[in-house]
């Protein structure tokens, strides 16, 4: 049986193991503790740990204070509020000195507990991918939270990690080795390759599973960092298969289907589709019903590759 894990509780686990390796770490909370599961920081380094109240605009102020004088600020927030609510905060008071400053993003993507399209992060990753100096993470599960964190705290510079809320499966072992600006090969294949980002990337693997019945040998591969983009492992990919379907929770607008377009489009042109959220906010539901009605569902990357498969 798959273990399921989710992304939040493997984050503030990690979080809490890795405070003993970095002693200028501080970790900046803007009253949503349980919900990030930085709570779990907060009770082993009380004195490591600021609650800065529903304010995060003020809240990343300080964290870029606290950058300049030698701290490793890391502010914990949901995925809506970085993106949207503090976004000038982050752009003039980090990006652009570049300081040393991480940005956590949970309840990221559609699946935020029927909070509806006010807390859904369906654009961060077009934000912050577009925004100097910001390195952008998407993890596609809970060993990769671990792991990337481990990689962005030895890191010196901006960076955002964007995670989801629900358990979900824990598909990557723990000798895998996380390298900033890497993507990383899921699933063997030369029919056709299906690029994936963050927890899709997981439904990347079950459409794969659904096509291989069918006799198409589906190449996964899994890109989880947006920022610096792994250009080269794209254009493989889509030198090996010849056609390509993108898949992120996340609106094709600026997204993982952007970035992959912007580099086939210079390097290796070739026939792709996008499966994402197409220029719309999201709503209020479970989280099947939201997967069905957004077609980010297995079985929705599945027909996209028929489609482009039929295409050729």
């Amino acid at each position: 049986m798959t273990k399921m894990i989710a992304q939040r509780v493997a984050f503030g686990e990690a979080l809490t193991e890795l405070a003993a390796q970095h002693p200028r770490l501080v970790v900046l909370d803007g009253d949503l503790g349980t919900s990030t599961r930085v709570d779990i920081f907060a009770e082993a380094y009380p004195d490591r740990f600021f609650q800065m109240g529903i304010a995060e605009q003020n809240m990343f102020g300080v964290a870029a204070g606290l950058a300049t004088v030698g701290f490793v600020p890391l502010v914990s927030t949901f995925a809506c509020f970085a993106a949207k609510r503090a976004l000038d905060q982050i752009r003039v008071a980090i990006a652009q000195p570049r300081l040393n400053v991480k940005f956590i993003g949970a309840f990221s993507g559609l699946l935020t507990g029927k909070t509806g399209k006010t807390h859904q992060a369906v654009q961060d990753i077009a934000v912050f991918r577009a925004m100097p100096n910001v390195v952008t993470i998407s993890p596609v599960d809970a060993v990769e939270v671990r792991k990337s964190l481990s990689a962005l705290l030895a890191y010196d510079g901006p960076a955002y990690l964007r995670l989801t809320r629900d358990p979900c499966p824990v598909i990557l072992t723990e000798e895998y080795r996380f390298v900033i600006g890497r993507a990383v090969v899921l699933r063997e294949g030369n029919d056709i390759a299906l690029i994936g980002t963050g927890q899709q990337s997981q439904r990347c693997l079950e459409a794969a599973e659904l096509l291989a019945k069918e006799g198409i040998q589906a190449h996964v591969l899994h890109v989880p960092t947006l920022k610096p983009l792994d250009e080269e492992a794209i254009v493989r990919a889509a030198a090996r298969t010849g056609l390509v379907v993108t898949a992120e929770e996340h609106t094709i607008v600026g997204g993982l289907g952007g970035a992959v377009a912007e580099v086939l489009s210079e390097q290796y042109p070739i026939p792709m589709k996008r499966v994402g959220l197409r220029d719309i906010f999201g709503e209020s539901g479970p989280n099947e019903a939201l997967l069905e009605k957004y077609g980010l569902t297995p079985k929705h990357v599945a027909q996209a590759a028929r489609d482009v498969l039929r295409s050729r």
